[in-house]
């Protein structure tokens, strides 16, 4: 078959799919990616073909969620905040919901352009499914989602947008209205692909509707330790199991890190992936302080958010991947994004989460609840105290340890994109 994987975001809302693409490589399909530019070098040296999108608006947008959260930080108590505050709350929220309205629009002739209509099966990341199923069936193509966070909502579990809920019957209430709200986001992107396509508009809200009575596939690649599947979840909702990041044959980790790694006992990885969680040497300064007050060395990766610290038994890096690095640090310091929690939980080391936006507090609530987490620090209540003594319990704690070695143990037992391959198959 003639597969196109359609994915946009941040870095981890790509590199799983080169895992997933490449079980499709190795099946004998043709596979092709389809994502921002920027990330040729992930893509490609894993042998695949790629399709490059033109348009990239998610690192301003993730600097626009940053602003936002900032204000409303401030604005946690409304009645004691000043109106002043109150107002420029408001604004920055406006704000946010500008920008994301922009990024989706802006994606819309960029996926238009890249959708091959030869193509015999499409697979749709979250975020680019509302886009790439109007575009793909404009041109009869069959398409499945692939998605890296639960969607539907159900009574089990809160949407993954809002703070984690256990069971109960007002989860179905938020996560409809969590949904409502991603289909106002999309409103003018989705006017303006049927405008390009020359067909009747239908809104996002109604799309999602048929999507559901149809039974529109969807495979989620996280495991189903990590999230069992919903009982209340319809027919054609499943849960696959982590598809993994492929590894560049060609990488050769650097000899500063290899040389850190081997002059002493396992550091601490402390770093924020794509996030921008604010000013960088505040928060290397944090990062610094904290691991001095705990007595660890440290591994920092500078990520998106441009983290560089200089002291002693901590070094800065750059982009490593996460299979190598993280098995060999004693815990880990993270943004709780879906591919970073996964990463961690694969390589069996406890977590110290510090969600910033969107998913990552649910995510983060997730590995409390396994047991490979003590608590979650939000980042806007990060101080060098409180992630001292997170760090030392991390590392002093054995109950977690145990909890997420065994965590490791049963996930090297899934094979999520072996799951999703076989569903194509069936399909062919």
């Amino acid at each position: 078959m003639r597969i196109q994987v359609i994915t946009v975001g941040s870095t981890g809302s790509v590199a799983p799919y080169t895992g997933l693409a490449h079980r499709l490589l190795a099946d004998g399909h043709t596979v092709e990616i389809v994502t921002h530019a920027k990330f040729a070098p992930m893509v490609t040296c894993c042998g695949l073909r790629m399709e490059p999108l033109e348009a990239d608006p998610f690192e301003a947008l993730i600097g626009a969620h940053r602003h936002a959260n900032g204000g409303a930080k401030g604005a946690a108590h409304p009645s004691g905040a000043p109106r002043s505050l109150q107002l420029q709350t408001l604004k920055s929220l406006r704000s946010l919901v500008r920008s994301t309205e922009q990024a989706m629009l802006s994606l819309v002739d960029a996926i238009l352009a890249a959708v091959d209509p030869k193509a015999d099966l499409i697979l749709l990341s979250t975020i680019a499914a509302s886009i790439g199923a109007a575009i793909a069936r404009y041109h009869g193509i069959p398409t499945m989602g692939v998605f890296l966070q639960p969607d539907v909502p159900t009574a089990e579990f809160a949407p993954c947008t809002m703070a984690w809920h256990g069971p109960g019957r007002t989860n179905r209430l938020r996560g409809h209205a969590a949904n409502a709200l991603v289909d106002t986001l999309y409103r003018t992107a989705n006017r303006a692909v049927h405008a390009r396509l020359g067909v009747d508009h239908r809104s996002a809200h109604r799309l999602r509707g048929v999507r559901e009575r149809n039974q529109w596939p969807i495979w989620h690649g996280y495991s189903p330790w990590v999230v069992p599947r919903p009982a209340d979840w319809r027919h054609g909702l499943h849960v696959a199991g982590y598809w993994w990041p492929h590894e560049c044959p060609n990488w050769q980790p650097p000899t500063l890190v290899e040389d850190f790694l081997a002059a002493g006992p396992p550091p601490v990885l402390i770093g924020f992936g794509s996030m921008m969680p604010g000013d960088p040497e505040e928060l290397g300064q944090i990062a610094a302080q904290a691991l001095r007050r705990a007595g660890l060395r440290g591994v920092v990766q500078s990520g998106w958010a441009g983290l560089s610290v200089v002291d002693d038994d901590v070094i800065t890096v750059g982009e490593i991947p996460h299979s190598w690095l993280m098995p060999q640090t004693a815990a880990v310091v993270h943004h709780a994004g879906a591919g970073t929690t996964a990463a961690g939980l694969r390589a069996g080391v406890p977590a110290v989460p510090v969600p910033v936006m969107t998913d990552q507090p649910w995510w983060a609530a997730r590995l409390v609840q396994l047991g490979v987490s003590a608590e979650a620090l939000p980042c806007n209540e990060l101080t060098a105290a409180r992630l001292a003594d997170a760090l030392t319990r991390a590392t002093q704690d054995c109950a977690l340890s145990r909890n997420a070695a065994a965590a490791a143990v049963r996930l090297a037992h899934e094979d999520g994109a072996g799951a999703v391959a076989r569903a194509v198959a069936a399909l062919g």
